[in-house]
């Protein structure tokens, strides 16, 4: 990989099925333009930085009209290789996940294609979650997984996790996106602020732990 790879601003909004199609394909932008934009109707997030290429296109999502898409984005005062060492720990979402009461792993050994169930904290509308991880990548920092079933209401969902370097500093910046079904009787509005609220908690909790673990003992 090159020393210092190809950088496009991904302008991060919330994704609208009014979008065209070519938006979200999982190739790339559109050959005219070198900017990966995710677009939505209202309350865009005020948030552009430059990411990426061979990250960027892991946040372009096939977007179906029953589903929505968003991102969330945290930089950490910490470095990468911190921040990935809990990321990337499939079989302990619970490490920085504060929605998540236990987890455990039903197949597979921490490679692509392993299969971990997760109880939910109560208070949630939701009790477990089956999911699968699709893409583990150590050498980029990408980290993705599906749900695959479960007892919850987030049907089809789907989470890409990227890091990359803070350009402020020695720090990192973590770019979580997903898609997800929208629950009948649910707004896409509503179902994006509430998973942007689960993410958002999330990401705060991984900088938490991470900057404390960077400390000097």
């Amino acid at each position: 990989m090159p020393a210092n790879p190809p950088k496009s601003s991904i302008l991060l909004h919330r994704i609208n099925s009014n979008t065209p199609t070519a938006t979200h394909n999982s190739t790339g932008p559109p050959a005219s333009d070198n900017s990966f934009i995710l677009a939505q109707k209202r309350y865009p997030l005020a948030c552009t930085i430059p990411v990426p290429d061979t990250l960027a296109r892991h946040h372009t999502h096939p977007v179906a009209p029953n589903q929505c898409c968003s991102a969330v984005v945290r930089q950490i005062n910490a470095p990468i290789s911190t921040v990935w060492s809990v990321v990337r720990r499939f079989d302990n979402p619970q490490a920085y996940k504060q929605f998540v009461k236990s987890c455990h792993v039903i197949v597979g050994d921490g490679g692509v294609g392993t299969l971990r169930e997760v109880n939910v904290i109560s208070g949630l509308p939701a009790a477990r979650s089956t999911e699968r991880l699709e893409i583990l990548d150590d050498e980029r920092h990408v980290l993705s997984f599906s749900v695959v079933g479960g007892d919850h209401r987030l049907a089809n969902y789907r989470s890409v996790t990227t890091l990359h370097p803070s350009t402020t500093g020695n720090g990192a910046v973590v770019v979580e996106s997903y898609v997800v079904d929208v629950p009948p009787g649910n707004s896409k509005d509503d179902t994006c602020v509430f998973v942007d609220t689960i993410v958002r908690c999330n990401l705060q909790s991984l900088a938490q732990i991470a900057e404390n673990l960077a400390r000097p003992k």
